[in-house]
């Protein structure tokens, strides 16, 4: 369960890619992230729902 109470299917992640290069994503629980190594964004899980657009990711240092 993350901070916010929000249950999160890790089969689900496992399951979802980067929006930009389909490569796998890493999932970043202390910061409710999915990070994209190769696109280098952080997209954001909120109320337990990833947002997948390259609009709403931060970028990597």
């Amino acid at each position: 369960m993350s901070e916010d109470g929000v249950t999160i299917d890790r089969r689900m992640l496992e399951a979802l890619v980067c929006p930009i290069t389909q490569t796998p994503l890493s999932y970043d629980a202390a910061r409710q992230e999915l990070i994209s190594k190769a696109a280098h964004l952080a997209f954001p899980i909120r109320g337990g729902i990833p947002i997948m657009l390259e609009s709403e990711a931060r970028p990597l240092d």
